[in-house]
């Protein structure tokens, strides 16, 4: 199928942050933004878990339960992410890398579902990552789920209102078209998100 003319820079627009961030994440070397290479090396575990503040919202355990404002573990295995029915809490929590590449993670995997796959996916299916590795494994799964879902959609597609179903977003109101500008927001500015709370990690005082 060819790719409409209107997707194609919203497409090289998410595989530029999407990398960008995978190697912010992984290394061994990353985008510096001034067009220099920098070194940098993997996420660890305890990076990836870093709560620089009191009462984060993070990923945990399901035995240790949900964290500070938080009334549920969302999603499926060992480990959930914290979350609260409406109306959220405010201020809104400090949120961890675990908990911001989680979320991205899981919005990416249940709208590729929603566009192109079985249309049944739910946060309760998502599996949490409770470790470093797992977690970059998972964005890049989910990323790419993605990629594919867009490359499966025509130029009527871009126009259709509810295309995807994805249960958690303004979806069934919205032309397809505004769901993809969507989801690279999402992607930058989580990916920006991400990428100083590393330098804050690398810079904090012991």
């Amino acid at each position: 199928m060819t790719t409409p003319s209107r997707l194609i820079p919203l497409l090289e627009q998410f595989d530029f942050a999407r990398e960008r961030l995978t190697n912010r994440m992984a290394g061994p070397i990353m985008d510096s933004g001034d067009g220099a290479d920098t070194k940098v090396g993997p996420i660890t575990d305890e990076e990836y878990l870093w709560e620089p503040v009191p009462e984060c919202w993070s990923v945990r355990r399901r035995v240790d339960g949900p964290g500070s404002r938080a009334t549920v573990l969302v999603g499926t295995g060992e480990w959930g992410r914290d979350a609260a029915s409406y109306p959220h809490p405010s201020p809104p929590p400090f949120t961890t890398i675990a908990w911001r590449l989680s979320h991205l993670s899981e919005m990416l995997t249940l709208r590729a579902d929603h566009t192109a796959g079985g249309h049944a996916l739910t946060r309760d299916d998502y599996f949490v990552s409770g470790d470093a590795a797992g977690a970059v494994a998972a964005f890049d799964a989910g990323a790419a789920a993605w990629h594919k879902a867009l490359l499966s959609v025509d130029d009527a597609a871009l126009d259709t209102v509810g295309l995807c179903t994805y249960p958690h977003g303004s979806d069934a109101e919205e032309p397809f078209l505004d769901i993809v500008w969507w989801v690279n927001q999402e992607l930058l500015h989580h990916g920006a998100e991400i990428a100083l709370l590393r330098d804050l990690y690398r810079t904090r005082s012991h």
